[in-house]
């Protein structure tokens, strides 16, 4: 196998140019840095890179830093976009993908600056314009958050 082709194999399924070509958001609400893996119309596993710059550290806590929940959902629902556009093959049409409803939230730990949180959601269901997704947030295997949630395909 030559040095090219291990590379290649080993790159990201997405990087930050796709990410970027899949969602509107832009900093600092962008929440996803990579996707390690897509199969197409079932799962993601995408990473955000927790970091002590992230702006909403200055006050969640001083002192004691931590993620805000809503931001790891967040962070799972761009994951769940990119499945969506990628999937229903939306990219470049202008639609854009909305909440709807959040279900079932569960937090279990927190998520403090330094990790790498890891991001992996699923369909649940899925039609043309409403799509259910169950995501699951973790750091090194342990759980931060659970959820499930229900998304909208509309004009942007």
């Amino acid at each position: 196998m030559s040095e090219e082709t291990a590379a290649s194999e080993a790159a990201p399924a997405y990087d930050t140019a796709k990410i970027l070509a899949a969602l509107p958001h832009r900093y600092p609400m962008l929440l996803v840095d990579r996707v390690v893996s897509l199969d197409l119309g079932e799962r993601i596993h995408a990473v955000k890179a927790v970091s002590f710059n992230e702006q909403f550290f200055q006050g969640h806590f001083p002192g004691a830093p931590i993620m805000p929940g809503v931001l790891q959902i967040e962070a799972l629902a761009q994951a769940a976009g990119i499945l969506a556009v990628e999937t229903l093959e939306l990219a470049g049409t202008g639609k854009l993908v909305f909440f709807m409803a959040i279900e079932n939230a569960k937090f279990r730990k927190p998520v403090t600056p330094g990790v790498l949180l890891d991001l992996e959601a699923s369909f649940v269901q899925k039609r043309s314009r409403v799509c259910k997704f169950e995501g699951r947030a973790s750091v090194e295997g342990q759980t931060t958050c659970e959820v499930q949630f229900t998304a909208m395909i509309a004009d942007g």
